[in-house]
């Protein structure tokens, strides 16, 4: 009788077990034996709810974390890394460039040119049926003040104009000017039988009478600069003056500084 009270016992503590691990509820009259074997997978199935379910109910700090995309945050890394790195290059050249600038603006020192008109006057100037006949001569004083720049002046043509209409142009002869040098251009133009337009001819004729005229002379040249032994490229230098020349006699003429720009 202990024996069998004994076995009686020991099935009981197994058919617990079993229940407690497939989940079912302890007080079930339901056979464990017959439910595994008609239901074989639902012990596991229980098992495995639960342990999700548990898993999910355990505080944060024992769950695990998701994995991280260790390849993206890397690709991420290095694309910020090369951006930081281009930036740092294209700030660093610029700085270059201004610091080189700067040392060649500090040892050369540019300073503008400057250009004058120190004498004009009018030869056989004869007006007749619009139709004009003159020759106007002009010494023009092409100051550089630099240092260390020298200019080359590949090509010049001087116009000599009045009220907008060209009268006269001739070309000057390409020439070299060095570092605080002075040169004198003297130019003649010539104007023959121009036809002037009405206005402009009944204008210059009262010019004429009053014994001096007010006259637009401008310049236009290619020039190339030169610093040791650099050589810039080719820039279009303007010079706009407007003298007044008298008619009688060019020992009345007044200096006259003209406007440049380069």
């Amino acid at each position: 009788m202990k024996k069998a009270k004994y076995s009686n016992d020991n099935e009981k503590g197994r058919e617990k077990k079993l229940k407690e691990d497939c989940h079912l509820p302890p007080h079930s009259h339901a056979n464990v034996s017959q439910h595994l074997l008609l239901n074989p997978f639902s012990c596991l199935l229980s098992c495995y709810i639960t342990t999700f379910a548990v898993g999910h109910n355990q505080p944060a700090a024992f769950r695990m974390a998701p994995p991280t995309p260790q390849p993206q945050l890397a690709a991420r890394s290095r694309h910020s890394k090369l951006l930081r790195l281009i930036a740092i290059i294209i700030l660093a050249l610029i700085v270059l460039v201004g610091l080189v600038v700067l040392i060649i603006w500090l040892v050369v020192k540019p300073k503008g040119l400057a250009y004058d008109i120190e004498d004009g006057s009018i030869h056989g100037f004869g007006l007749s049926n619009n139709h004009l006949n003159a020759t106007f001569h002009f010494v023009l004083r092409a100051y550089n003040p630099n240092r260390k720049v020298s200019i080359y002046y590949d090509s010049m043509e001087v116009s000599v104009s009045y009220d907008d209409q060209t009268m006269a142009s001739n070309g000057v002869q390409p020439f070299f000017q060095r570092h605080r040098n002075v040169t004198r251009l003297e130019v003649q133009l010539v104007a023959q039988s121009l036809l002037l337009s009405g206005p402009v001819s009944k204008d210059l004729h009262l010019d004429r009478s009053s014994g001096k005229v007010e006259l637009e002379v401008r310049v236009k040249a290619r020039i190339r600069f030169k610093v040791g032994i650099w050589k810039s490229k080719h820039r279009t230098l303007r010079v706009f003056c407007l003298p007044e020349v008298h008619f009688s006699s060019h020992k009345d003429f007044e200096r006259t500084k003209c406007e440049i720009d380069l």
